[in-house]
C-alpha cells in the first residue's frame, strides 16, 4: 500500500459510535453492495447487530412482515429493537456511525460526507450497481444486453469523477475515512463484475487498498 497524498492517514482504530446499547438487527443480502455498507460499517466500527438473509430474487421483500417494515420493498433495512425501522442505505449508516471517526460533526464536513453519498445514489449506483446486477445475478441474458451496455458510459463517468478527487485528497471528504468512502466502496471494488475496468483508475485503486487495509475490514462474502 502506498501513501500518495501529503494528506494520507494511516489505518486507526475507530470507536466511540453512539449505540445507546441498541440490540439491532439488518434485514439484507450479503452480496448486494447496500446491504455490504452496513456490514462493513459494523465490522469498522465493532458494531454487534444480528443479520436477517432476506431473499430478493425469491421475493423476500414482498411478504407483509417485511413490507410493514419497508413499504418501498428494498433491502436493506434496519430494525431497533423498539421496532422503529429505517430503510435505505446511507441513512442506515450514518445513524449507526454517529459520535465516531466515521461521521464528523462540524456541519460543513458532514456536508461533504452527505454530498459524496448523494453522488453515489444518482450517478454511481444507477450505473454501476445496475450493471452489476445484470451480469452477476440474471447472467446478462440477451434480453437485457442493451441495458447493460448502456450503463458502461455513465458508470465510467462517476468513476472518472472519484479518480479526480482521489488525487486530490487520499479519502473523498478529505483526509479521514469517513461513511462516504463506505458507501462508495460498496459497489466500486466490485464494478469489474459490471464490466468496468478500473485499470485506468490508479487513485481509485489506491483508494481502494487503503481501505481493504484498514482494522476489522470485512470482505464482501
Amino acid at each position: 500500500m502506498r501513501a500518495g497524498h501529503a494528506g494520507y492517514r494511516a489505518p486507526v482504530e475507530m470507536s466511540g459510535a453512539h449505540q445507546e446499547d441498541e440490540d439491532v438487527k439488518v434485514y439484507g443480502d450479503s452480496q448486494s453492495g447496500n446491504c455490504y455498507k452496513i456490514q462493513l460499517l459494523c465490522a469498522l466500527l465493532d458494531l454487534e447487530h444480528e443479520w436477517v438473509s432476506v431473499n430478493v430474487l425469491a421475493g423476500g421483500t414482498g411478504t407483509p412482515e417485511f413490507v410493514a417494515r419497508n413499504p418501498n420493498r428494498k433491502i436493506p433495512v434496519l430494525e431497533l429493537d423498539d421496532g422503529r425501522c429505517l430503510w435505505e442505505s446511507n441513512a442506515i449508516i450514518n445513524y449507526l456511525a454517529a459520535g465516531s471517526a466515521l461521521l464528523p460533526a462540524d456541519r460543513f464536513a458532514l456536508a461533504k460526507v452527505q454530498q459524496w453519498q448523494f453522488f453515489e445514489q444518482y450517478s454511481h449506483e444507477p450505473y454501476i450497481a445496475v450493471a452489476r446486477f445484470i451480469a452477476k445475478y440474471l447472467g446478462l441474458p440477451e434480453a437485457r444486453r442493451a441495458e447493460y451496455e448502456s450503463k458502461q458510459a455513465g458508470g465510467h463517468k462517476a468513476l472518472a469523477v472519484m479518480e479526480a478527487q482521489l488525487k486530490q485528497t487520499p479519502y473523498l471528504a478529505g483526509g479521514q475515512l469517513t461513511t462516504a468512502d463506505v458507501s462508495l466502496y460498496a459497489y466500486t471494488h466490485v464494478a469489474g463484475e459490471g464490466g468496468f475496468d478500473l485499470a485506468g483508475y490508479p487513485a481509485i485503486r489506491a483508494w481502494l487498498e487503503r481501505i481493504a487495509a484498514q482494522p476489522k475490514y470485512l470482505a464482501m462474502a
